[in-house]
């Protein structure tokens, strides 16, 4: 199999839609498409003999189809271009991108995209672990605007006090109206120490004015305590190259003490590798568990399913906390141990992305994402632009963060302790046309 083949099926990822580096990934603001992997999809996909089809027969395809042709309209174009157009001499690199930018929006799905070789780079580098510039954000970018889908913990977005749902009117006074969001996810990426000025649409309020000084940015995957109140709590930030290595650790560390319950933290958690979530889940659900179906444009249909004994024994209470940044990977995680009743939902309405890319490296060092499934939830269930519904609703306002004050955190202590639901906060009602996942 040549290196091209392996290029292209060796990275299959599901992130939430964009990462600036602050951004550029999930997009991951690595960015985070919502992208970046390393999942080998050789041994379970069906989508493995399309992809290698398409690879080695796609030549023959193409003039078939006569692409000379066809592409007739597009050199012309250029020539005319490089001919006439005032501002000489024009930047061939630049068309270059705007046309593969412009072939993948045609097909009008915000997740199928381009990252330049820069944007790329960055995605990588922190799905891997390692250091990137920026502000430290998911973002979404299919809308008008660019949306912040979360901030990353410890980062200048969450320090400046960035939230899920803000968009982006305006980058450095600029409005951002009409722009592409792909091409504002550009102005807000900048160098250490730089600062950039965003402008603000929160809700109903009045627009405001955010200044952010982008650093150094070294997300840990896992976070994990031993409370005092003898619960376990451990935080999944992402599911990329060293989550489930870290998980083990914070689980080897944590379970000797025989902790009362475990809290799984998976809020603003935008998404990360497949292969990766399907082992985090492999720690709590018992062995060839459902995690989820993968679903092809054909309607044909894959199972992922555990692969090892867990490590956390069936018999410990798990509370899972979850938001509005909580997205793809993690949603596919909470779908499938709220599933099984491993684990109870506590928090808000999750994100909704149901879609799984891959992301084939190009020649320039950049990288296309093209969408190649959709994923179901252990039921059967799309979740995509829905999102997955609490078994506990537990809202989180801005004052209560101003506050210093976690109710969702306290809500899971609450009843892993005492086995009870909290009266103060609202069940959902029992309406899948409604609410979506409820009852998974």
């Amino acid at each position: 199999m040549n290196q091209r083949i392996i290029r292209i099926i060796a990275i299959v990822i599901i992130l939430i839609s964009c990462f600036v580096s602050g951004f550029s990934a999930g997009y991951i603001i690595k960015m985070l498409p919502e992208t970046v992997g390393k999942i080998n999809i050789s041994s379970e996909s069906s989508l493995l003999p399309k992809l290698l089809s398409v690879t080695e027969q796609g030549t023959g395809m193409k003039r078939q189809q006569n692409t000379d042709e066809l592409f007739k309209p597009f050199w012309e174009t250029w020539d005319l271009v490089h001919q006439y157009y005032v501002d000489q001499p024009v930047d061939d690199n630049s068309l270059m991108e705007g046309a593969i930018r412009g072939m993948l929006e045609s097909l009008g799905d915000p997740h199928t995209r381009y990252s330049d070789p820069e944007s790329y780079k960055q995605e990588s580098q922190y799905i891997a672990g390692e250091e990137y510039e920026g502000i430290g954000a998911w973002v979404d970018v299919s809308g008008d605007y660019v949306e912040i889908t979360s901030p990353m913990k410890g980062s200048p977005a969450e320090k400046a006090g960035l939230k899920p749902h803000d968009l982006v009117i305006a980058i450095d006074g600029v409005d951002m109206t009409g722009v592409d969001p792909k091409d504002a996810l550009n102005k807000i990426l900048g160098p250490k120490g730089s600062t950039v000025v965003l402008t603000i649409k929160r809700d109903d309020q009045e627009p405001f004015d955010v200044s952010i000084v982008r650093d150094a940015v070294v997300t840990p995957m896992v976070a994990s305590e031993m409370r005092d109140d003898g619960i376990a709590y451990i935080q999944l930030t992402q599911f990329g190259d060293l989550t489930v290595e870290e998980l083990q650790q914070a689980l080897d560390e944590l379970l000797p003490q025989n902790p009362k319950g475990l809290i799984l933290d998976l809020r603003n958690n935008g998404g990360g590798y497949v292969d990766t979530c399907v082992s985090v889940a492999s720690k709590f659900l018992p062995k060839d568990s459902l995690v989820l179906i993968e679903e092809a444009g054909d309607g044909s249909r894959t199972e992922y399913h555990t692969k090892e004994d867990p490590v956390v024994d069936p018999d410990l209470p798990i509370v899972v906390l979850g938001n509005e940044g909580t997205a793809s990977a993690s949603e596919i995680l909470i779908g499938a141990l709220q599933y099984y009743h491993r684990a109870t939902f506590v928090g808000v309405q999750t994100f909704g992305k149901g879609s799984m890319q891959i992301q084939p490296e190009l020649s320039n060092g950049g990288a296309v994402s093209i969408t190649i499934a959709h994923w179901l939830t252990p039921a059967g269930k799309l979740i995509h632009k829905v999102g997955i519904t609490p078994d506990v609703v537990v809202e989180m306002s801005d004052a209560d963060v101003e506050a210093g004050k976690d109710p969702q955190l306290d809500a899971a202590a609450q009843i892993l302790l005492t086995g009870k639901i909290p009266e103060e906060p609202s069940v959902p009602q029992k309406n899948t046309e409604e609410n979506g996942e409820t009852g998974l």
